[in-house]
């Protein structure tokens, strides 16, 4: 059982590669692993961006990405899964990344197959997942080990594709580029409920200029995590986007209406939406309340996992 303040240790998340040697390392898979935000400050807005202030961390929930090399310097990216069968390479980071890549370090190409399981604009962060996963996958398969270099290339792609490269609990600012890894043995678990409708994050963040949230509560989520007091963490979860994204989405207040009744510590939105997760004390009143759950919109089990870092 969980306990606040009680010592224990996280879920550990062993990411295998799956090495094929016929003169040398020919093919990688590994994972990618979704994100939820705890906190979400909105800090002010600078070159038209706005600025973060946000305590993330990495569930087990994720794609799979294997990455086969080729003779040549070309990228091809395959997906499947979620409806992004069809993606156009122009518009998948993914696809950005991994030519970032060959180009930065001057290797091979590689063809690239993505099978998605995170839900596309759900707030779970599965596009950075996939940059992330795609540059793990080819820095594994041409033995590159320059961690700074390779976020370097993640943070051109997307704001938070840097911290998807190693995951885990951490503090997001600026842009959510500058990543502050938040050691703690805490595990928690969750139920995510997910509509059906996404929310388009650029909209969702210019809308929160119109519809502002007033809580800032990611030093409070800092604190309870590290100490392990979870009824502090649930208390203090909050999304200062959240207002923006039910103006959007109504779907998104139907879900949290819905988690609210399940007696969870705490409930939040994550991302820009439209996922909704709920916190529980413990596994089994995770499953408990999973179990009694009548919501009109699909719901998972999750809980917080620690990946195994590959750069």
């Amino acid at each position: 059982m969980l306990r606040a303040g009680a010592n224990f240790m996280p879920k550990i998340i062993e990411m295998r590669a799956a090495v094929c040697y016929n003169g040398g390392m020919d093919g990688v898979s590994v994972k990618s692993y979704a994100k939820i935000n705890l906190s979400l400050d909105i800090t002010g807005a600078r070159g038209g961006y706005h600025n973060i202030d946000s305590v993330v961390a990495s569930i087990d929930l994720a794609d799979e990405i294997t990455a086969t090399a080729r003779a040549d310097g070309e990228i091809a990216v395959t997906m499947s899964g979620m409806g992004c069968e069809n993606l156009p390479p122009e518009r998948n980071n993914a696809v950005k990344a991994a030519l970032q890549f060959v180009r930065r370090f001057n290797t091979r190409g590689a063809d690239i197959s993505i099978r998605k399981l995170i839900p596309v604009g759900a707030g779970l962060g599965g596009s950075s997942a996939d940059v992330a996963g795609v540059l793990n996958a080819l820095s594994v398969l041409y033995g590159i080990d320059d961690y700074p270099a390779v976020k370097d290339i993640a943070d051109s792609v997307g704001s938070d594709c840097g911290y998807m490269l190693r995951g885990g609990f951490a503090r997001l600012t600026g842009r959510g580029e500058r990543v502050c890894p938040i050691d703690c043995g805490l595990q928690l678990y969750l139920i995510l409920a997910l509509p059906a409708e996404g929310v388009s994050t650029q909209r969702c963040y210019a809308l929160s200029d119109v519809y502002p949230a007033k809580r800032r509560t990611s030093a409070a989520v800092q604190r309870a995590i590290c100490g392990g007091q979870l009824h502090e963490l649930g208390v203090s979860l909050s999304n200062g986007l959240g207002p923006a994204a039910a103006v959007i989405n109504p779907q998104i207040r139907e879900a949290y209406d819905d988690l609210s009744s399940l007696g969870a510590l705490g409930v939040n939105m994550t991302g820009s939406g439209s996922a909704v997760y709920a916190l529980f004390k413990d596994k089994t009143a995770r499953d408990e309340a999973l179990g009694s759950y009548k919501g009109v919109h699909p719901a998972l089990a999750a809980c917080t996992v620690i990946p195994q870092r590959y750069i």
